[in-house]
């Protein structure tokens, strides 16, 4: 990768590569908080977008990343999908700021430093990625985390740094740039990592089709029942607020999430009007990267003819492969494997 480049969504120092032939590039950047592959035509679609957005954007690579993908995927899609997101709320932003600290360092008590005077960020398009310290590193990366912008990011990361210290969790040194966590910091963090372990609830996750409506019907929600939990799939539920806004709060509420990655396999449409509905479902990839950014816990299901050509870096994960004839199988696979890995849930009985 060439160092001397610099990151296509923020324009800051970074490593960027061509990517095996695609029409498309693989990107280092710690601004967008580590790497990602970027097609030609979501570059020519960000130039007409604000810095607002490319923090949301920032914000959908971390979490692709928590979910286990290496080089998260932007597309012409992705712009598309991003468009339909919601800011951060400010206390939220609060919260991935002190867990980004928290992630950098190694021991108790242990200073995270960072430069908010430093002249590489003031002007990133002259800064080389090799020769910037772990201070302007450590910078980028909050700002990657905490959805600032680059516009007023001084105001923005000295307002998030104070309020997480009025409330005890850190010791901030503005003077010498440092911060350090503090036991009540590492409290909170302990309640950011707690799950709704009471709720009887399972997240639905998945690609809501009509061609999937037997699999959910005969599958996923009768193997999520006999574990003894209650299933939600987002479409079942009525709502009047944004769809993305109820999403956040179901999982949220949930026990754990099922995240179904079936999808319809472009090669094999037979018409223009199945075309359109082909291609990888990123609402779910969504989805369940939020939840393990939550740490509620999810299980990867994926029929069993397209698994292997889900997104190579979530394949990582122990799916449960099933097929349409034989889901009295997925069935029970799941219930164990909820069993298993959740526990049983309060509404299991002798029958289930």
């Amino acid at each position: 990768m060439n160092e001397n480049s610099v990151c296509p969504i923020w324009g800051t120092a970074a490593s960027v590569g061509t990517a095996g032939g695609r029409d498309g590039r693989i990107v280092d950047s710690p601004r967008a908080g580590g790497k990602y592959f970027i097609s030609h035509r979501a570059e020519n679609l960000l130039k007409y977008k604000d810095e607002s957005f490319k923090a949301l954007l920032t914000s959908w690579l971390l979490e692709q990343r928590r979910l286990g993908v290496e080089f998260p995927e932007i597309t012409g899609h992705t712009i598309s999908e991003i468009e339909k997101r919601r800011d951060l709320p400010v206390h939220e932003r609060a919260d991935k700021l002190l867990q980004y600290i928290h992630q950098a360092t190694s021991a108790i008590g242990e200073q995270v430093k960072f430069q908010i005077e430093s002249g590489l960020i003031q002007y990133p398009y002259m800064a080389n990625l090799e020769n910037i310290d772990d201070g302007s590193l450590n910078h980028y990366r909050i700002m990657a985390w905490s959805e600032c912008t680059k516009s007023n990011f001084f105001d923005e990361v000295e307002f998030l740094l104070g309020y997480i210290e009025e409330r005890g969790w850190i010791k901030y040194n503005s003077g010498n740039e440092h911060c350090v966590l503090t036991v009540e910091g590492y409290a909170r963090l302990a309640d950011l990592e707690k799950v709704a372990t009471d709720s009887s609830q399972a997240f639905v996750a998945m690609w809501f089709d009509d061609s999937m409506k037997y699999a959910y019907e005969n599958g996923i929600e009768p193997g999520i029942r006999d574990a003894g939990y209650k299933a939600l799939p987002i479409n079942k539920k009525d709502h009047i607020n944004k769809i993305d806004d109820e999403i956040i709060a179901e999982i949220r509420r949930s026990r754990f999430v099922v995240a179904d990655f079936t999808y319809r396999d472009f090669e094999a449409c037979m018409d223009e009007e199945e075309r359109k509905k082909a291609g990888a479902r990123g609402g779910v990839y969504y989805e369940a990267g939020f939840a393990h950014g939550l740490n509620i816990p999810v299980i990867f299901t994926c029929r069993k003819d397209v698994l292997e050509k889900i997104h190579f870096d979530t394949r990582q994960y122990n799916h449960i492969a099933w097929e349409p004839d034989k889901l009295e199988e997925f069935r029970k696979a799941l219930a164990n494997r909820i069993a298993k890995t959740i526990g049983d849930g309060p509404n299991k009985t002798q029958d289930t």
